[in-house]
């Protein structure tokens, strides 16, 4: 190689950089709108929802009651989402996406008036979960559909705007709705505040429906002639799974990415814990609210973060290399925050945890979307999400049985540490995980 050559090395480095997709225009950007829109209207909506016990994990006093919360926000999914997945398979995406965001409006609309009347029961609950619901079904359909509207080597940067701008969105959504629950609380009762910020919520829903008509029918699939008049639910997950099976580095890639999310969960369990019952007083809940809304906010800095360099280190390493460097890039930190529990090495954990899981998502999602046929996409990404949820829920039982009352625990990160370490070094063996193993096409 003639290294004094400096149009060579231009090109070179030219060759390493990532390909962002966003051309003016593009259906990519419409399917962003749809999503990130949908993503700000989930912020306000579970921001109105806070000051209900159930659904707002944070206020629990212990990590039982923690994990209970997200048990049952995300158990439900878990039983429906392969069905959700057949349905993503067989109909044209784009519609089930468009009604999906009108049913949820609907739903979200019924919520508010409960909410108004002072419904804090049983329908509430089921109300919510049926909104939960459907918008796990909304994301695997755009996720399923998103490959369609990009090159393979598009996808990691197509899956890192899709991903972490939904997450902003979430997180700029929350804070729109505190904004504006704070100056409706000092003129109006607390549930009317929040069924209004509920009924915002609807009318951001239905602006997402109108969005979605912008797509054509088929452009996010399935084609056609992918499509079957037969399914078989439970039947078909597992038909999902056997082709999984197949891609055995996809499918190592989706329980990667699973046991990321449940050791993530559980250092949010043990942040809940530190923050309101050792780094503030445990008769201030406030304080301690305020302090692990911060760390939150810190983990969502590094999940932007994450996402951002995601591109540029697989364009480095590749995408198998570089899910097994993000699986083990948090562990210093995990294990320092453990060790010796301070308020800024919990920040400093939260951040890398959070970026590094990022990594992983993201970079998965690009691998299972350039592993799979479009006709098997939809119940293929049910099948993660499933996964994933199944991973969240695990991790946080798990820490609501390690964790102390004050939070502090050496055992619980390094068996996370461990977890993680196992899963990049035995799961994701360079022998059964890697571009030129023989379970990918």
């Amino acid at each position: 190689m003639d290294k004094d050559n400096p149009n060579l090395m231009i090109t070179l480095c030219v060759m390493k950089l990532p390909s962002w997709p966003l051309r003016k225009g593009s259906s990519l950007v419409k399917l962003l709108q749809i999503r990130w829109l949908g993503q700000i209207s989930d912020g306000i909506f579970q921001s109105a929802l806070a000051s209900f016990v159930l659904f707002s994990p944070e206020r629990q006093p212990n990590a039982v009651a923690a994990a209970g919360a997200f048990t049952v926000v995300l158990l439900p999914y878990s039983f429906v989402g392969p069905y959700a997945g057949i349905f993503l398979d067989r109909f044209s995406r784009q519609r089930i996406v468009q009604i999906a965001n009108v049913i949820r409006a609907i739903v979200l609309v019924a919520i508010a008036i409960l909410i108004r009347s002072g419904t804090t029961g049983i329908l509430l609950t089921l109300f919510v979960l049926i909104a939960f619901g459907i918008n796990r079904l909304i994301l695997a359909g755009l996720s399923a559909g998103l490959p369609l509207l990009v090159s393979k080597e598009e996808l990691v940067s197509a899956n890192a705007l899709a991903v972490t701008g939904g997450t902003i969105g979430v997180v700029i959504g929350g804070g729109i709705g505190i904004a504006i629950k704070n100056l409706l609380d000092h003129s109006n009762r607390t549930d009317l505040s929040d069924a209004f910020l509920i009924g915002a919520g609807a009318l951001c829903y239905l602006l997402a429906a109108a969005l979605t008509s912008r797509l054509k029918k088929n452009s996010i699939g399935p084609h056609e002639h992918e499509t079957s008049p037969e399914s078989r639910g439970w039947g078909e997950m597992a038909e999902g799974f056997k082709i999984l099976r197949n891609h055995g580095d996809a499918l190592r890639g989706i329980f990667a990415t699973a046991t990321q999310r449940s050791g993530l969960t559980a250092l949010t369990l043990m942040a809940l814990l530190v923050e309101r019952n050792t780094f503030n007083a445990p008769d201030n809940p406030t304080a301690g609210l305020r302090g692990f809304g911060f760390a939150l906010a810190v983990a969502g800095i590094g999940i932007g973060v994450g996402a951002f360099v995601s591109p540029f280190g697989v364009a480095k390493f590749g995408r198998h290399l570089w899910i097994r460097i993000s699986m083990i890039g948090p562990i210093p930190f995990l294990i320092g925050v453990g060790i010796h529990p301070t308020e800024w090495l919990l920040l400093t954990a939260a951040f890398f945890a959070g970026g590094f899981g990022q990594c992983v998502k993201v970079t998965n999602d690009a691998l299972v979307q350039s592993k799979i046929r479009d006709e098997y996409r939809g119940r293929i990404f049910a099948f993660y999400d499933v996964a994933v949820n199944g991973g969240i829920i695990l991790g946080a039982l798990a820490a609501a049985l390690l964790l102390p009352t004050s939070g502090k625990s050496v055992l619980v990160t390094v068996l996370i540490s461990a977890m993680y370490l196992f899963t990049a070094f035995v799961l994701l063996a360079k022998t059964n995980f890697s571009a030129r193993s023989h379970s990918t096409i």
